[in-house]
């Protein structure tokens, strides 16, 4: 399929695809399928529908509910127009949804099933709502649309806004265009990776969030592909093992839901043979769970894949090669960047250190978002004049060009001077006997300002020792990074994409002090 590999819009895959694969399955929802002509067809009546609501190219319109293929449509059609479509994570509290409705300014709110409600109160609040269409009432309008010819948006014309976690301060909407989305095929495809080709026979499973670039990226990788998109609403083990017995052939997932997973007891009379590609992120994969998903699904070939909203997604991939049963130094690293990237380590001052020192990640390429949504003074915080996107991500370099990832630079402690980074004591704890997760936070401390603490979720039927941990932590890592203390708890706060919130962890122990840092 490299014929498409010049493409930088919708438009030209919507065309593509409809002439060349028309009569092929693009989405599955449950038991409704949608071919490429169908879709084609029917983003034309969804635009008509936009113009009839007065939605124009520039405005915005968001989304309210879990995935479903209506989403997806909804947006391609709306992005093939330059219509920019905004999804909202399902998860969030209605005053939180509310503040980013409010900011996008959309016009029109489309809902799921089961948030209409939800999306007809917030409007009542919200000036710029004019219209708000549930998932019956969206079905019936466009049905009764009349099919409209497009003047296709371009390369550079915003197409999704989404926002980030939040996890410090409102969130910001990453406003996303279409280059951004497919720029980065040709350089693949160029460099002979293996997963940058696509049979026609194949099938990818959509079951992250779509209001994350993890959610909706896959389900335009799948469209920019001509293949098959399965659409689940949400994660859950019995469903991603279903979309297998479906026919998946590619699925991006967090470490922890691979573990439910391969874990579930369906895994075990479930044929994985179809199944190529197992992208992960967020997370490293721990090698025992490296170990035995090869066990469960021995045909596919797994890859980390690290990247960020504002840079639409993965820029630097862990390749299957470098993965060993054995265990090795890459694999305690991210991989490195992907064809048509650029990653850089750098200082407080900008400057590029010398590999093997930890500094900040920063990327450049195609894929980096246009800016912050009304918000100049983030964008040019982040992204700087020349292209560079900051990751907020401290690491350093080897001399390979792996990037190994110390942790967020925000959650960096500083005990007794000495700069101690979250990641490096959770992996010196994590292979403990009784410890199945682990999250490393600072705390306050009167002799060293900070302190080092554990959060240990236990093993079922284990109990943990504190001081256990402390001397398996003492025996490999620095006596500054060792913890000071262990907290045991049942669960570790995840948001909806599979990273710890560890800012949930850290806020009581800095209730009442008016900073962080101490």
């Amino acid at each position: 399929m490299r014929e498409t590999a010049e493409f930088l819009t919708f438009d030209a895959f919507f065309r593509h695809w409809a002439a060349v694969r028309g009569d092929a399955i693009a989405h599955q929802d449950g038991d409704r399928l949608t071919t490429f002509a169908e879709m084609d067809v029917r983003s034309r009546r969804i635009a008509a529908l936009l113009a009839e609501l007065g939605v124009v190219k520039g405005d915005r319109v968001a989304w309210i509910g879990k995935n479903a293929d209506l989403y997806f449509q909804i947006f391609y059609a709306a992005a093939r127009i330059g219509v920019v479509m905004a999804p909202i994570g399902w998860r969030l509290a209605p005053p939180e949804m509310g503040y980013i409705l409010r900011d996008t300014g959309a016009k029109a709110v489309f809902a799921g099933a089961g948030f209409g409600d939800i999306a007809r109160d917030l409007a009542q609040t919200i000036p710029s709502i004019t219209h708000v269409l549930d998932e019956a009432e969206l079905w019936t309008r466009i049905e009764a649309m009349p099919v409209i010819d497009i003047v296709p948006a371009g390369p550079e014309d915003a197409a999704l806004q989404l926002y980030t976690s939040g996890t410090t301060g409102n969130p910001k909407g990453a406003v996303l265009c279409q280059r951004n989305f497919f720029g980065l095929r040709k350089p693949g495809l160029e460099a002979g990776l293996p997963w940058a080709e696509w049979d026609a026979d194949e099938a990818i499973l959509v079951c992250m969030p779509c209001a994350h670039i993890g959610g909706t990226g896959l389900g335009v990788m799948a469209f920019s592909g001509g293949v098959r998109a399965i659409i689940q609403a949400e994660f859950s083990a019995e469903g991603a093992l279903r979309g297998v017995a479906q026919g998946i052939t590619r699925f991006f997932i967090v470490p922890a839901a691979l573990q439910m997973l391969i874990q579930h007891p369906l895994a075990r009379d479930t044929d994985f043979s179809r199944l190529r590609f197992v992208l992960y992120g967020a997370a490293p994969i721990p090698l025992d769970l490296l170990r035995e998903a090869v066990m469960t699904i021995p045909n596919a070939q797994f890859m980390q894949c690290y990247g960020m909203t504002e840079t639409t997604g993965t820029v630097c991939v862990l390749p299957p090669w470098d993965h060993d049963m054995a265990g090795n130094a890459r694999m305690r690293s991210a991989g490195c960047a992907v064809p048509g990237v650029e990653i850089r380590i750098v200082d407080g001052a900008g400057d590029e250190v010398p590999r093997g020192t930890v500094g900040e990640i920063e990327t450049r390429s195609s894929n980096n978002m246009l800016g912050y949504w009304n918000l100049p003074e983030a964008t040019a915080k982040t992204m700087n004049a020349a292209g560079w996107v900051r990751t907020g991500d401290a690491a350093y370099m080897d001399d390979d060009g792996y990037v190994f990832l110390q942790d967020r630079i925000k959650d960096m402690i500083i005990s007794g001077g000495e700069n101690v980074y979250p990641a490096e004591v959770e992996s010196a704890i994590y292979g403990h006997p009784d410890i199945a997760e682990v999250a490393v936070i600072g705390v306050p401390d009167a002799r060293w300002g900070e302190a080092v603490k554990a959060c240990c979720v236990p093993k079922p039927g284990h109990v943990i020792d504190p001081d256990s941990v402390i001397a398996w932590a003492r025996a490999r890592i620095a006596g500054f990074k060792v913890p000071k203390s262990i907290d045991v708890i049942d669960a570790l706060p995840r948001n909806p994409t599979g990273k710890i919130m560890r800012r949930t962890l850290r806020e009581p122990y800095w209730a009442g002090m008016e900073r962080r840092v101490n």
